[in-house]
Order: structure tokens, then sequence, then C-alpha cells
């Protein structure tokens, strides 16, 4: 089973789509691995049974990683029954996967050719498999080039090489390729077309449910490099109470100051270094998402205070609803309900206690945010509860959903993630207290307005001013705010950004 799995079946597969053969087409470096693993990653997510079947490994573990780039060329005769040998060892083994009960296979490959799309068409209808072609184009050479050296480099080819080596030796294994590449004319079979990794989708002879979340996946997709980042929210006053939507503790406004400060002396330190190296890769705006809820968004307020950094709402974002658990202690929850922690303990992803949310239903309403994180070329920093980031975590390492609970996502900690073809790199960061000499005790207007201008609530107020205006500025709050219940509190506005 998978985090946002629809249904499950005896077979394994979902019963309204039939078995998909995505055929990838294009020349190298164009993204098709990127794509693929991604498309595989999104798919498995969904509960598909999915897997990729790379002509590139293949041929490492037929003949090894030591080949010159004339292997590759068509006009090679010397090659070609080896070539052939590796692409038919391939495409066999992903046949036979279909027969085993797979869904969606996704053959990696360069398949540049008339004849060998025909060839492939043909065979997997023969074994009621459809086919779908998915076909890179790309004519910009800053794509490209930065393909090459943030995936290429990286594979098992170039293990040991110098850069500038590398990408020579990759760009005329290109060469070789160019002149016998036939991009899909026959309007018969079904296609998409990729122009430039996203500038441009052309679609054509496409039906079905899966074939369709297939391309609105690819509608939202990039292969440019960036960085997502991941930060618990501050403490708020009151930890217990989800139905209260408490405002952010003095300690949790300390938090989110200090994590304004760690994540912007990093990236400042990360840009110089890579302005040292000469890098070709530019440095990127820092985007910011946030819940709705009080602690999330007071949390990201702290960095309203430069104009270049956009933070947003994200309803979607907000942590999973405790139900009746709501303001239980652990232990009171096992003594109240029983039997409800026994079925939590034998299924703790899709278990849901009464009126509550489950993380499978967490994981489900978060499609919305990962086909957004997709699209989303910026760096994102997501200020949200442990629950939401561990089913995100999740997402971007394929992890399967019996994993997704026992994450830990500590506190004070920032995770830097940085998405590529092969897999996904982390780094942790914990989050130094630089602030120990400021009395955020005494910060009231500040917090007041960096939380967008929505005063706390007056049974908090006494815990933002100093004790001999408690009494005053609550009469003042009384009379000027009117108080909003609970229910108000929690309808969720539609997404925005903040706004001084």
């Amino acid at each position: 089973m998978f985090p946002g799995q629809l249904y499950k079946t005896e077979s394994g597969r979902l019963f309204h789509a039939g078995a998909i053969a995505i055929v990838f087409v294009g020349l190298p470096a164009r993204g098709k691995t990127h794509v693929s693993r991604a498309l595989s990653r999104y798919l498995r997510w969904l509960g598909v049974r999915t897997k990729v079947f790379s002509v590139g490994n293949y041929r490492r573990r037929i003949i090894g990683v030591e080949v010159t780039n004339d292997f590759f060329s068509p006009a090679n005769a010397s090659t070609a029954d080896l070539r052939r040998k590796i692409a038919d060892a391939c495409h066999e083994d992903m046949v036979q996967w279909f027969a085993a009960g797979g869904q969606v296979g996704i053959l990696d490959g360069s398949n540049t050719t008339e004849e060998r799309r025909k060839e492939l068409a043909e065979h997997f209808k023969s074994v009621g498999v459809n086919c779908l072609f998915i076909e890179s184009i790309c004519d910009n050479p800053q794509i490209i080039d930065a393909n090459i050296r943030g995936v290429k480099l990286s594979s098992p080819d170039y293990v040991g090489w110098q850069d500038a080596d590398a990408v020579d030796d990759f760009n005329r294994r290109i060469q070789n390729h160019v002149p016998y590449y036939k991009t899909i004319t026959d309007l018969s079979q079904s296609f998409v077309k990729l122009i430039n990794v996203g500038e441009k989708i052309v679609v054509n002879n496409v039906h079905g449910f899966l074939q369709s979340k297939i391309v609105y996946y690819l509608m939202n997709l990039h292969i440019c490099p960036r960085k997502i980042y991941f930060a618990r929210n501050g403490t708020s006053l009151d930890e217990r109470s989800y139905k209260a939507d408490a405002p952010l503790a003095p300690i949790g406004h300390r938090y989110a100051e200090n994590l304004k400060n760690f994540i912007l002396t990093l990236r400042e330190n990360q840009a110089l270094a890579m302005q040292q190296a000469n890098s070709v890769e530019a440095p990127r705006p820092l985007t910011v998402w946030t819940s709705s809820r009080k602690r999330s968004y007071q949390t990201a307020a702290h960095f309203l205070d430069h104009s270049e950094i956009a933070v947003r709402h994200r309803t979607v974002l907000a942590e999973r609803n405790p139900g009746v658990c709501d303001q239980l202690s652990p232990e009171e929850i096992q003594q109240k309900y029983p039997d409800e922690c026994l079925r939590a303990n034998n299924d703790p992803y899709r278990h849901r206690f009464p009126r509550a949310e489950s993380y499978y239903d967490l994981a489900n309403r978060l499609e919305k945010v990962i086909l957004e994180l997709e699209r989303e070329k910026n760096d994102v920093l997501i200020i949200t509860h442990e629950s939401v980031i561990k089913c995100l975590y999740g997402y971007l390492f394929g992890l399967p959903e019996r994993d997704i609970p026992s994450l830990e996502i500590p506190e004070n900690t920032l995770l830097e993630l940085v998405p590529a073809a092969y897999t996904t790199e982390e780094t942790r960061h914990v989050i130094p207290d630089s602030l120990a000499s400021i009395n955020w005790q005494l910060q009231a207007d500040t917090f007041l307005t960096l939380a967008g201008k929505i005063p706390a609530s007056p049974m908090f107020m006494d815990h933002y001013l100093p004790d001999e205006d408690n009494q005053e500025a609550q009469d003042d709050v009384a009379g000027t705010t009117p108080i909003v219940s609970h229910q108000d509190e929690t309808v969720q506005e539609p997404e925005s950004t903040f706004t001084l």
C-alpha cells in the first residue's frame, strides 16, 4: 500500500485503469531520466504499481560502464547487435512484469527511430498493454547543459571523471544520435510531447483516468534545480488544543526569528560558495509556504520584513485534525479509547479516531500541494506541523505508507532537500539560538504586526504584555475587536499572500 492510494484491490491494480507502457523518446540529456523517476514516484504515491525499466541500467549490468561515446551511435554497426540485445532484455523484463500484475511500466531510453517505436507499440498491444509515448524535446542550451551537469555527471557512467571531460564526452554522445533522431508524427499513436520540459506540452490521442492523471502531472513538472526546506512551526500558547488555534508563545517567536536568521545566512553562504566556484547555477528566490493555522503563519510572518521573500498561505497544509483526542494526553487517550488505540497500533497510517483525520486523509488532501511543489521553480521553505512534513517528506523520498507515521522531524531543525534524477539529497541543520539577550515578553507590537495585523485572542494577551498593562490591553481588545468563535476561526480562507 502507498500513501495516496485510492483503494486496494486483490490484484494490486486499479480496476478502472488498464496496464500502460510509458515509452520515453528523445535525445540524451533531455530530462527523460528525471521525468521518468518523478512520474514513477507520483504514481506509486497514488498506489499504482509502477516500475522504471532503464535501458542504461541494463547496459551497465551487461557490459559495465567503460564504453566509448561512439558505442551508442546508430551508425556504429559493430555494436548494433549488442545494443539491440540490451534493449530487448529490458523490454522483455517489462513485459514479464506486466504479466505478474504490474500496472504502469516506464521504459527509460532514447527510442529515437520510427521503426523502433512502431515495434514497441505493436508488441505491447499484443499482450494487452496500452502504449503511451512521452517525447522530451529541448532546444534550450541552458536546460541541456544544466541537465548534463546535474544528472549525467552523477550517473554511474562518469564516476571518477573530471567534470569538463565528462561534459565533453556526453556532448559527443548526443551528437552521435542527432542525425538519426525522428520526432513522433504518427497521429494514431498516443503520445505527449514535452517541449523544454514544461514550457509547452502537446497531447495526442490520450484517454482514460490514469493517462489523464499522467498528463496533468506532466503539466506541473519541471527539471530545473531547486531546494525544498522543511521546518516545524514554533511553539504556541496552547499546544494541546487544536480547536483553540492558539497563537505563538514568546518562545515560538524567538524560534521563528532564529529560523529566519539561520536560513538567510545559510543561503548567503551557499551563494557565495557557488560564486567562488564559478558555478553556472544562479541563486534562486526563496518562497515561504505555510498553513492557515496561527502558530504556522505567525512563524512564517517573521520573513515579512524581507520584501524579496513571498510568504503564502496554503490552507491544505493544516495539521491533522485530532478529533475526539483534542486536548488529551497519550495516557488519557489510552484510558478513554483503548479499542481505538489498539486499531491505531495495528494500522497507524490509515486509522482515524472518531471525528479525526488519519495520515491517509492528510496525504490525499496534500495532492494539490504536491503538484504545486513540482511546479514551483523557486526555492521553497515549508513551515507547518510535523504530521504534514512527514507526508511531504515521504512523497519526496518515495517511502511506503508504513514508514510515514514513525518518521522523526526534530524541533529546532531545518531540513534541506535537493531533488535530483536518481535521488533526493538531504541535509539537516540544527538551528542555533542567537537571540538569548532579547526579551520577547516585551515585543507585543512586533508580534501583532508580524501576525498579519490579526491580534491574539483576548484569552492569550497576558502572555505578551507586561503585567502592569494586562488589564488595560485586554479592555482595549474587548472594546474594539469582535471576539470570534472557534468555529469562525477555523473557516478556511482563500489562499493569499501576506501583506503588512
